[in-house]
C-alpha cells in the first residue's frame, strides 16, 4: 500500500533545478527618454527578467538596488531619487508583468513630468534590455512527505529554490510557489505551514535567505532536523 501512495503522482513532489541563459531583445537605451521607450515596447519578459532575473545571476556583493532598472538609473543617469522610487516596486504585489510594467513605465514619467526634464548624454553605458531563458534540469529527486520535503530543501542548489518558489508564481493559475501548492493538496492540517511559508518575501532578499527562512519554516514545524519547541501541526 505504501509503494503505490508514493507512485501517486499528486502525492509525491519532484524537486528540479534550473539555470538561466540570458538573451539580447534588440533594444537599449542612452536617456530616460529612451528609457521610457523601452520599457513601453519590450516583450514582457525583459520586464520580469530586469526585475527577477539578478537572482541567479552571480554577484560578489549585495546590490545596492534590488532591480536592474534602479541600478542603470543611479549608476549610468546619476538620478538616484528615481532609482530609489523604482527600487522600491515590489513585484511580488503585481498580479502580472503588464501591471508592473504600467507602474516602473509610471514612474519615469513622473520624472520626466517634473521639469522638463531630458537626459540626451551622461549614461556612460547604455542600458540593454534582456530577457532570460530557463534551462529546466530534473536532478532525479523526489520526496513524498513534508517532512522530506523540509529535509531535502537544506541541501537543494539555489537555482532548485529560484524555480520552485519564484518562477512558479507565474506558472501556477493561483500565483503561488510550488512548495504551498502541493502541501495545500496534502490536507487542512497543513495551512498553518502555508501560511508561514508565504510569509516569506520572495524579493527584498536573497536565493540563500529564502533557502535559510524556508528550512527554518520547516523545523518550526516539526519536519526538518531540529525538534520544534512545541507540535505546531
Amino acid at each position: 500500500m505504501e509503494s503505490k501512495k508514493k507512485n501517486n503522482h499528486n502525492s509525491s513532489f519532484k524537486l528540479k533545478d534550473c539555470v538561466i541563459v540570458m538573451l539580447s531583445t534588440g533594444y537599449r537605451a542612452q536617456n530616460l527618454r529612451e528609457f521610457r521607450n523601452g520599457l513601453t515596447e519590450v516583450h514582457p519578459d525583459s520586464i520580469y527578467h530586469h526585475f527577477w532575473g539578478r537572482f541567479l545571476q552571480p554577484s560578489f556583493d549585495e546590490p545596492e538596488y534590488n532591480n536592474d532598472f534602479a541600478s542603470w538609473v543611479v549608476h549610468g543617469l546619476n538620478e538616484k531619487a528615481l532609482a530609489e522610487r523604482l527600487s522600491t516596486i515590489d513585484p511580488a504585489h503585481y498580479p502580472d508583468v503588464e501591471s508592473l510594467r504600467s507602474k516602473v513605465i509610471e514612474t519615469v514619467e513622473e520624472r520626466l513630468d517634473e521639469s522638463e526634464y531630458v537626459t540626451w548624454s551622461g549614461a556612460d553605458q547604455q542600458f540593454h534590455f534582456l530577457r532570460s531563458k530557463l534551462i529546466i534540469l530534473d536532478i532525479g529527486l523526489e520526496v513524498h512527505t513534508p517532512e522530506e520535503l523540509g529535509k531535502a530543501i537544506k541541501d537543494i542548489s539555489l537555482g532548485s529554490i529560484y524555480f520552485h518558489f519564484i518562477d512558479a508564481r507565474r506558472r501556477t493559475e493561483s500565483h503561488k510557489d510550488d512548495y504551498t501548492e502541493w502541501l495545500a493538496g496534502l490536507g487542512k492540517k497543513y495551512k498553518p505551514l502555508i501560511n508561514s511559508i508565504q510569509a516569506i518575501d520572495p524579493y527584498f532578499s536573497s536565493l540563500k535567505m529564502i533557502r535559510r527562512s524556508l528550512v527554518k519554516v520547516f523545523e518550526d514545524f516539526g519536519l526538518g532536523n531540529r525538534k520544534p519547541p512545541g507540535d505546531k501541526l
